[in-house]
């Protein structure tokens, strides 16, 4: 079993509740458990905009599931609740993102884990750090100092 952490993520429609279905979907993941999902928090939108704020929150996930195949699941959740990818930071519906994968270091065509801007982000550090505050991003170091770092960045806990 590794250990998984997901970033969730929504803008469009009612954000919350499908953040909070997306767990729900976690949830019931083959071959995992969900260990834990953190509070919700509002983000302002990073790079396309304007476009409505952001809900995000991060679901820990304990898995038999390889790297690959666990993305494969995020993304088929992802079209389940209407994603429709149109181009770069576009407003959508929801997003998953696997955000660590044990200590594995990925990058391929497919997948890169650690996500490739997880420690630019505190709108994947915030709900890393409540949900684990001793997490560590392989080849970078803890998620909590990264988070220190992103002060520039308001995010507020919603629930």
């Amino acid at each position: 079993m590794a250990r998984a952490c997901v970033g969730i993520g929504a803008n469009l429609g009612d954000a919350a509740a499908e953040v909070r279905a997306a767990i729900g979907a976690l949830a019931a993941l083959p071959g995992s458990r969900l260990l834990g999902a953190s509070s919700l928090y509002r983000t302002a939108p990073v790079g396309y905009g304007p476009q409505p704020d952001f809900i995000n929150a991060a679901a820990l996930l304990e898995t038999t599931l390889s790297p690959h195949a666990l993305q494969a699941e995020l993304q088929a959740i992802e079209c389940s609740r209407g994603r429709v990818r149109t181009f770069k930071n576009a407003p959508r519906t929801l997003d998953l993102d696997l955000l660590l994968y044990g200590d594995r270091i990925i990058g391929d065509a497919q997948l890169e884990v650690p996500h490739p801007r997880l420690h630019e982000r505190a709108f994947a550090l915030a709900p890393l750090v409540e949900l684990d505050p001793d997490a560590v991003i392989p080849g970078r170091g803890p998620a909590r100092e990264w988070l220190a770092r992103c002060t520039d960045q308001p995010i507020a806990r919603v629930e």
